[in-house]
């Protein structure tokens, strides 16, 4: 496996991602925050990362938003 020093997504899991957010967020605020279904009508790890493998924009906005909130600088 090749490295990717500047990736810092990389080796990270979708559902490493998602927890933390819903752990640092709430469903309710990350609801907000990135306006998807799976995270306002019955939320549930299980059925965003689901709907979020499926679904490339929304993925996109997932990571973007994960890397504003611990990775910014």
């Amino acid at each position: 496996m090749e490295s990717q020093p500047n990736n810092p997504l990389h080796g990270v899991k979708l559902a490493d991602i998602v927890e933390k957010l819903v752990r640092h967020y709430g469903w309710h605020e990350l609801g907000g925050k990135v306006r998807i279904n799976a995270f306002n009508t019955n939320p549930s790890i299980k059925s965003s990362l689901k709907f979020l493998r499926r679904t490339p924009w929304a993925r996109e906005k997932v990571e973007e938003l994960y890397l504003e909130t611990f990775h910014s600088k």
